[in-house]
């Protein structure tokens, strides 16, 4: 299975070390990375496997909100069926 999270902020160092940190502690893989800077504002889309995380993925999913909000950041993750279904037209 998978996951997309994205990540909107103002860009800083290290926000894609601490991102990527925050799923390698929980056992999930970054697949596929995308990120830019616009005019100060970090965006990042991430595709990540989820066959071997280590917690229930809702624990997972406020892990990585929290993550966000420690560092200025709106992290956001969704299962790739939901996210799927979102863009249904």
């Amino acid at each position: 299975m998978k996951a997309v999270i994205s990540v909107t902020g103002k860009d800083s160092v290290g926000i894609i070390a601490k991102v990527s940190a925050g799923c390698a502690e929980y056992g999930v893989n970054i697949l596929d990375i995308s990120q830019t800077v616009l005019k100060g504002y970090f965006s990042m889309l991430m595709v990540t496997d989820i066959d071997s995380i280590n917690v229930p993925f809702t624990e997972f999913v406020d892990a990585m909100s929290k993550l966000g909000e420690a560092n200025g950041l709106f992290i956001r993750t969704m299962h790739e069926d939901i996210f799927n279904s979102m863009h249904k037209i």
